[in-house]
């Protein structure tokens, strides 16, 4: 079964490892530029605000950077944070910038988990569902070409259009999530689910609850703390200390306000030592037969079709390189 790769930038700038902003911006771009001349299939970009380490807050403008500098390769949020956007703002942006990388674009979005972001944008973070089930609405409504009215509780908009509409219908559109809310919601919306590989039989019988053909939906796994190395054990010396990194950011955050990532304490992120974090398990280093044995098992259990990890923040991505080029010579072949 066929199945594609791709990495995530969150272009982050942690202060143990801080370099100039425009300059490490530039070395980013450089990396996803390349990861498409080795056969890489994608480049996506998330979001969050107001994170310590730079966190990108802004990924359409990131992503129309990649753009610029890539051909062929996919791209797209993993993911936008649906209440933060005005959604015709959103519909707007994102078909220029469709055009602008002729087709490329894939995005996907959620309605977030930490209070603060929401509180920063002037969101009630408690009706964020709601609002995100309007903005959808509008946006796709947009994406197909409409003149839009719509009075609702969160948008009241009167006769918006993009004129840029894709030429597609559509954008696609993942949606991410974790609860049944919010695949229900992924389900009515979106083209597929972005998200984890146990989520993936709720998405399917929600489809089917939704009169749609669960061979119809689209399936994309994060895979962030995954590294494929011939030297398992020396790879994790050296890449611990930046994943450690990721690790406890996110356990903070996800310390802020558990019950809203939809998914309770177990299987969650949580700070920890450097010693605690190499010994959890969460980093996945894997030789190449590993890696592809793992895929495989993953596809037995799902229709999966492109699978994402991350470039180290914190790293130079030029030392990074070195692990893309394994996987790309001794993974990637296996499933094309």
């Amino acid at each position: 079964m066929s199945l594609t790769f791709g990495y995530l930038y969150d272009f982050r700038n942690p202060a143990q490892w801080r370099r100039e902003w425009a300059g490490l911006y530039s070395e980013i771009l450089d990396f996803a530029a390349w990861s498409e001349s080795i056969g890489f299939d994608g480049a996506w970009v998330p979001e969050h605000h107001g994170a310590e380490d730079g966190y990108m807050p802004s990924p359409l403008i990131a992503l129309a950077a990649i753009a610029a500098r890539t051909r062929t390769i996919k791209l797209g949020s993993a993911i936008a944070l649906a209440p933060l956007y005005h959604p015709v703002r959103f519909a707007e942006d994102c078909a220029v910038l469709d055009h602008l990388c002729n087709g490329r674009l894939e995005m996907a979005v959620a309605i977030g988990y930490r209070p603060g972001e929401a509180r920063a944008y002037g969101v009630d973070f408690t009706r964020r569902g709601s609002r995100t089930d309007e903005f959808l609405e509008i946006v796709t409504r947009l994406w197909a070409g409409e003149s839009v009215s719509f009075a609702g509780k969160h948008f009241n908009i009167e006769n918006a259009r993009v004129v840029q509409a894709p030429a597609r219908g559509r954008i696609p559109l993942y949606i991410g999530g974790f609860n049944e809310k919010a695949i229900e919601r992924t389900a009515k919306y979106g083209d597929g689910y972005f998200g984890n590989l146990d989520i993936v039989e709720l998405y399917l019988d929600k489809l089917r609850a939704a009169g749609k053909d669960p061979a119809s939906g689209r399936i994309r796994i994060q895979g962030l703390f995954t590294v494929v190395a011939h030297d398992p054990k020396k790879a994790m010396d050296e890449l611990a200390p930046y994943f450690h990194h990721v690790n406890n950011t996110y356990g903070q955050w996800l310390n802020e306000d558990r019950a809203a990532t939809g998914i309770g304490d177990e299987g969650m992120l949580k700070p920890m030592s450097l010693d605690d974090f190499k010994a959890s398990g969460i980093l996945s280093i894997l030789t190449p037969d590993a890696a592809i044995a793992m895929f495989n098992r993953m596809l037995a259990k799902a229709p999966v079709e492109h699978f994402m990890m991350m470039l180290p923040p914190g790293m130079a991505p030029e030392r990074f390189k070195a692990y893309a080029e394994v996987f790309a010579r001794e993974v990637m072949p296996a499933f094309r």
